[in-house]
């Protein structure tokens, strides 16, 4: 039977026994674990640049510690490959044993990890290499879970159950965002930065999340070590048609890779940025951009994940009953017409002067075209050297609005703020006197009373300003549960059942390692170019469009089909 098939009426929707039960909460806590994991490294990425890249200045520490982040997601489709090749082959139950285990031990290790001042430039390579290891258990962690519950749900409910699956990333980022503000609230800023005395010589409380993932692992593993193999590789096992060679059947033969094409495009990138938007670059928007603290922006994307989580498993059971392509596709329709909106009643509430300013104040860069270029860096390693570029540079990194103005061929740059100009003699100085101009005529100081501030972790709840604030984020937070939700059936569906681990990886971790990944980097590049704050929404804007539109003339819908007998 053709994959492309729907097989409608073999069996009717049923309850879940309890131990299939079993396999949604196992795969569900591992898998929480690994995104937990995963995230710390990125919630405490200034922090950890500070310690393995201290030979370095600031702006450069803070971009190779962003590049070593990156590295886990680039690696994650290799992960894809070699896990999924090893999950069609030898099974689904003992590849995520694995993946979870080498998660487990880099995540303790970097906690382990001695700082550049200890051991030198050896101290960062091994950092790098620890989260290339995360991000490749990552590639084969996740296609391995959704497989084996998908493979254990009953007919007509694997939208439901897979989405237990999907909560994971929202969970394992929100516990690692509870364990880190835990930690700093107990701690001074300096404990748990770099002063905080652990052993061997190792300082800084913010190891402990890092050494403390190992009660976690081990919790994990004892849980995984119950379980059972999947009704369905058990019964191609039996039957000896398990595929041989699954990555040159999956991706060399064109009726399998034009599904997989169709797949990454019509679904996954889409998904991809809707997801990453609505978690990662709202918080990075609230920090870079609006300039809210770490504490308060971590506090209020807390209490959006928190509220909006119940998403996925509302959006996941949807999809069973009017299937997965509608409500995907809806997802990265609503969110691309809603973005723009969403992001200036964001600006407005959570820092009104600032919102004001940037209508108030006009900021003028005058040069010649010639000696004007593109800003766009989205890996933070080239060097500015014309003063029309280091200027709209500085404007940039203090997210003020600005105009790039087509000066004579020739002319000297120049910098004005409502029509004053400000000297450009050196960097430092100019960036001292663009902050002091700019404040002068409207643009909030750091300590400006109407930017939203949380003392605790409730007190935002206190507030109609935080409220309001936790409102516009958990709405971005119910697309990434509507588009996220229902994604682990279909693409399950979408492949037979010989392939499917690795067919399945692959596009998934493509669209969310790449497409996704980059996408905080490269939309505040994008701001950088233009000197518009809001000018990094094109890209998740332009590919959730695309996705809706590939997804609307390509894609065909799965939830009827009876996965356990799609085998060829």
């Amino acid at each position: 039977m053709s994959v492309g098939t729907a097989t409608m009426g073999r069996a009717q929707p049923r309850p879940m026994t309890g131990e299939e039960k079993k396999v949604i909460v196992a795969s569900s806590a591992g898998t929480i674990f690994e995104w937990y994991d995963f995230y710390l490294y990125g919630s405490l990425a200034t922090i950890i640049g500070a310690q393995f890249f201290s030979a370095f200045d600031v702006n450069t520490r803070n971009i190779f510690a962003l590049l070593a982040f990156a590295a886990g997601f680039l690696v994650r489709p290799f992960g894809a490959l070699v896990f999924g090749r090893i999950g069609d082959i030898v099974g689904r139950k003992y590849t995520f044993l694995v993946t979870i285990l080498i998660m487990g031990f880099s995540t303790f290790l970097v906690g382990l990890l001695p700082s550049y001042a200890q051991i030198g430039w050896i101290a960062p390579v091994l950092l790098i290499v620890l989260r290339m290891a995360q991000g490749l258990a990552l590639g084969g962690e996740y296609g391995g879970a959704a497989v084996y519950v998908a493979e254990h749900a009953p007919v007509g409910r694997r939208g439901f159950y897979t989405s237990w699956i999907q909560t994971t990333a929202t969970l394992g980022l929100l516990l690692s965002l509870i364990v880190i503000v835990g930690l700093q609230q107990v701690m001074t800023a300096d404990q748990f930065q770099r002063d905080l005395d652990l052993f061997l010589g190792l300082k800084g409380g913010w190891r402990i999340p890092f050494l403390g993932s190992i009660i976690l692992l081990a919790i994990s593993v004892w849980i995984r070590l119950q379980m059972n193999e999947s009704p369905a590789f058990q019964k191609i096992k039996e039957e000896g048609t398990q595929s041989k060679a699954p990555l040159s059947e999956a991706f060399g033969e064109w009726k399998n890779a034009k599904l997989v094409i169709i797949a990454l495009l019509g679904l996954v990138v889409g998904q991809a940025v809707v997801w990453y938007t609505g978690q990662f670059y709202a918080l990075f928007f609230l920090q870079s951009i609006l300039k809210i603290d770490l504490f308060t922006a971590n506090v209020l994307i807390g209490w959006s994940l928190l509220i909006g989580t119940a998403g996925f498993v509302f959006f996941g059971a949807l999809s069973d009953k009017i299937g997965r392509k509608p409500v995907i596709l809806a997802g990265c329709l609503i969110a691309a017409i809603t973005y723009f909106p969403l992001f200036s009643a964001l600006t407005s509430v959570a820092n009104p002067t600032y919102a004001k300013a940037l209508d108030t104040v006009k900021i003028d860069v005058t040069a010649d075209p010639a000696k004007c270029g593109s800003l766009f860096d989205p890996v933070g390693i080239r060097t500015f050297t014309e003063p029309c570029d280091i200027a709209r540079r500085v404007l940039s990194q203090q997210a003020f609005r600005y105009n790039k103005v087509a000066g004579p061929a020739g002319s000297a740059m120049k910098v004005t703020v409502n029509g004053k100009e400000v000297p450009f003699a050196n960097l430092a100085d100019f960036t001292k006197g663009i902050v002091a101009e700019a404040n002068a005529v409207g643009y909030p100081t750091p300590t400006d009373a109407a930017k939203v501030k949380a003392t605790s972790v409730f007190s935002v709840l206190g507030t109609a300003q935080g409220l309001s604030i936790i409102a516009i984020l958990t709405v971005m937070v119910l697309y990434v549960t509507a588009v996220y939700g229902p994604i682990a059936a279909a693409l399950v569906e979408y492949f037979p059942t010989r392939i499917r681990y690795t067919a399945m990886s692959l596009p998934y971790h493509i669209g969310n390692g790449w497409f996704g990944g980059l996408l905080p980097a490269t939309s505040f590049a994008i701001v950088a170019s233009t000197g518009d704050i809001y000018a990094g929404l094109w890209y998740p804007i332009g590919f959730a469009i695309m996705t809706f539109i590939i997804g609307l003339l390509f894609v065909t819908e799965t939830k009827d089909r009876d996965i356990n007998t799609v085998t060829t």
